[in-house]
This record gives structure tokens, sequence and C-alpha cells, in this order.
């Protein structure tokens, strides 16, 4: 049986099949080396064998990005489990303790529970900790899985576990350096915006626009608006340009908020906005800071590029 579509090339770059093209995602593996490994409970020697596996042997992998499971998703995946049978396996590693740790399949293996099945097909491979988080982000993220936070959160772990820049992350994981950078501003949000993101009341259009405003009280009043009113991504945007924009005393209302801000700071953000055309904001101090620069698109992106470039 050809394997089905869904791995994308990213984790069937980290899942090779065999060398002499055989799929290794078949569940035609021979009655005879089938018994044998359930009888035994061990892999078969062939790194690409698809063998039957105890679900109640798959345990969960700690590395794993993805902590909620959406329970009506589940159900509809167990009802076509029950009717067609789990077409593609698991990915596990044996654990050294009899039960074996899901790589990639974490969500089939859970609705094939609720179909009531005993078993699921299963790949058992051996990697280290490293390359069982890599594979489990990259399958979620292929699959579109895992919710804004968690999706941030598990790029962090996996920098500072592999210890990767952003743009070997960004490479590792096949996504755009800035998709990646625009993903980890995310954690610096605080907690109770973070947690509307991760249940859905706030878009991550509504966070960008939030991580714009520099100074921390307005953000979360802006943050209250949003949930209150119920503010379009543009409204919140227009909000947000209104609380960096200077008064007509020449303070920003982020300045009101932070009397102590150094006025030279607020005069080279404005230049910054008057230069470049669009939203800066300074974060910091004399002695040292950080500038984040908006930008709406690529064509965007590049003309701030021309002007810092000259």
């Amino acid at each position: 049986m050809a394997r089905k579509a869904g791995l994308g090339r990213g984790l069937d770059a980290l899942l090779p099949g065999n060398e002499d093209g055989t799929d290794s995602g078949s569940w035609d593996t021979g009655t005879e080396e089938k018994t044998d490994v359930k009888r035994r409970g061990l892999s078969s020697k062939s790194p690409n064998a698809v063998v039957p596996i105890a679900i109640e042997r798959l345990v969960a992998n700690p590395g794993q990005p993805r902590k909620n499971f959406d329970e009506t998703e589940l159900r509809e995946l167990a009802d076509s489990i029950a009717e067609h049978g789990v077409i593609q396996p698991v990915i596990a590693a044996d654990a050294g303790d009899g039960s074996y740790i899901i790589i990639a399949g974490e969500r089939r293996t859970r609705a094939a529970k609720l179909a009531g099945l005993s078993e699921v097909p299963a790949i058992i491979r051996e990697y280290t900790d490293e390359k069982r988080l890599e594979i489990s982000l990259i399958e979620n993220i292929q699959r579109s899985d895992l919710n804004p936070i968690e999706e941030a959160a598990a790029y962090k772990n996996l920098m500072d576990f592999s210890h990767l820049s952003q743009e070997e992350l960004a490479t590792r994981v096949g996504k755009s350096r800035s998709a990646v950078t625009n993903s980890l501003r995310l954690l610096k949000l605080s907690a109770n915006v973070q947690k509307s993101l991760e249940d859905g009341s706030v878009s991550p259009g509504h966070a960008r626009a939030l991580l714009s405003v520099t100074d921390k009280q307005l953000r979360e009043k802006l943050f209250k608006e949003i949930t209150g009113k119920g503010l379009s991504v543009r409204e919140t945007e227009k909000r947000a340009t209104a609380l960096n924009v200077p008064t007509a005393e020449g303070e920003t209302a982020a300045a009101k908020a932070n009397p102590k801000r150094p006025p030279e700071i607020t005069d080279m953000e404005e230049k910054f906005i008057s230069k470049l055309g669009t939203k800066v904001s300074i974060d910091g101090g004399l002695d040292k800071g950080r500038i984040h620069i908006e930008y709406y698109s690529m064509e965007d992106l590049e003309r701030l590029y021309e002007i810092l470039g000259e």
C-alpha cells in the first residue's frame, strides 16, 4: 500500500524510507514477523518495518510541543479509524522499560484508543532527546496542530536544547527566519495575553499589534480593550499606533505613562518613525535597549532594507 500524503517533505527527510525504495509507511510486514514481534514485544531488526504495538504500551513524548487536543476532532478521527483503521503508522522509540515513547502520532494513538483499538501499527526507531523534540515539532507544524504559544514555546525549547540560532532553527523546521522571530516574540507577552492566544480569543495579528506598544501598562490596557470591546486586528493596530504617536505636547502616551523614560529616547524614536515611515519603538534607556521596526509586506520589508542600507 502506498503511503498516504501528510507528513510533508520536511518530516520525510527525518524519517527516510528503505534504501531500496520500499515504503516505510506500509503495514504489510508479513504474518510471521508481526506475530513474533507481538509475542516478544520487540521491534523488528529492520529500521523501517511496521509492527503492531499495544496502545497501553505507548506513552506520550515528554517533549511533545502540543499540549491541547480538540475533543471533537479526536472523536471525528476515531470514527474514521473505526471504519478504515490506522492508515499511517505511529513513530515510536523503545523506552527500555517495556514501553514505547510516541515520537510522531500521539493524536492518532489517542483517537485509536477512543475507537476501541488495542494496538496500532508502528515504526520503532532510536532517537536522541534532541531528535525526538525536533520530529514532534516538525510533525505538528506541518499539520498546523499547534496554537501560536505552543509553537513559540517549541521553537524556544529546540533552540535552547540544541543550541541553535534563529536562522539555524528556521532552516531546520522549514520556516522563514522572520516567521520564527515573530513567533518567538509572542513569548514576551504577559501570561494572560498568552492564554488568550492559546484559546483563540485573540489572534496572532492582535498579539503583533500589542507587541508594538512599548509600555507594558498601556499594552495591558489595549489588551483589555481587545477582549472587552471586540476590537478587530485593524482597529487594534490603529490604537497601538496612537499610543506610540507623540501628542501635541510632544510626548507619546507611553512616555506619559513612563515619566522616567529619557526624553532623548523619545526624540530618537520620533526620528526613526519620520525616517522609516513605519511604526518604530525603542525599548530601553541611554545605555542599551532594543529597536522594534514594524513592516506589513515583503515589499515594505525590502523598502526598509533599502533605507537602512543607504
